[in-house]
């Protein structure tokens, strides 16, 4: 109800705050979008804070990917093994995962323009922003977050800089995830066999299919969450700006405005 009353007479807004989350539309550069949908279907649309698409596409991509073997058949490529790449790959359903794959790279960057356009309408439209939501399930406020801390604990943990920066649908989402990924790659296992000098256990009891997964959540759970720490704090520093301009300028201009009336 707060949202809607600041945001009833404006057409286009730039920020949505939730319990949950902080949305918001900000300038993005449309192939850095394009990238993270290339490197994981779904990520691209997180990143523009399409919750929903995202969530669905990145669903597709692991389903997908790991029922035709595509991440197994990319190693054996790589090393050279081009015929057992030829044998655990299923084409039938590479077939079908090749036009959702171009699909997202391209709704990506398209969307990205758009959004880009409308951050640029609605900004001259200057729509209040609510910077404080409460309700039975919890608190969320915009507050100033150091970018460094999120950076840090994404790199301990996929995830853990969203829950700090209070982004928490992505946040809890990409813990899950990774936790899977490591369980089904027994990526755990073989750092530990690593650890201990059994070079060639570590690499037998390694999942490449799952473990390729791995460096795009890493990378994409640190650079989402040191963006958005970055643009929050924009947010934070545009709501008290214009809170100032409401409570103080203006009272400012009505008392000059009686003192010259009064002479």
């Amino acid at each position: 109800m707060e949202h809607q009353a600041a945001t009833k007479n404006v057409r286009r807004y730039n920020h949505y705050t939730s319990v949950l989350n902080v949305n918001c539309i900000h300038l993005r550069n449309p192939w850095v979008t394009v990238w993270w949908s290339a490197a994981f279907p779904g990520f691209g649309h997180l990143h523009l804070g399409l919750y929903l698409k995202g969530f669905i596409l990145f669903f597709w991509e692991i389903i997908i990917n790991t029922q035709s073997k595509i991440n197994l058949a990319i190693v054996y490529s790589f090393t050279g093994k081009m015929e057992q790449a030829k044998e655990v790959l299923d084409t039938r359903l590479l077939i079908i995962y090749l036009p959702v794959y171009i699909f997202c790279i391209w709704d990506s960057y398209r969307l990205t323009v758009d959004l880009n356009n409308h951050y640029h309408l609605a900004k001259r439209e200057r729509a209040a922003i609510v910077p404080f939501r409460m309700n039975a399930w919890g608190i969320n406020l915009i507050n100033k977050r150091k970018p460094a801390v999120a950076l840090v604990w994404s790199l301990l943990y996929p995830g853990l800089g969203s829950l700090y920066i209070h982004r928490l649908p992505s946040g809890f989402f990409a813990i899950t995830w990774t936790a899977t990924i490591i369980y089904f790659s027994h990526f755990l296992d073989a750092v530990n066999y690593t650890l201990m000098g059994k070079f060639q256990q570590a690499t037998q009891i390694l999942d490449p299919q799952w473990s390729l997964f791995l460096p795009s959540i890493y990378c994409f759970a640190v650079y989402e969450s040191y963006i958005l720490a970055v643009e929050y704090n924009k947010v934070y520093k545009l709501e008290q700006k214009q809170y100032l301009e409401k409570k103080y300028q203006q009272t400012k201009r009505i008392l000059l405005h009686s003192k010259d009336c009064e002479k």
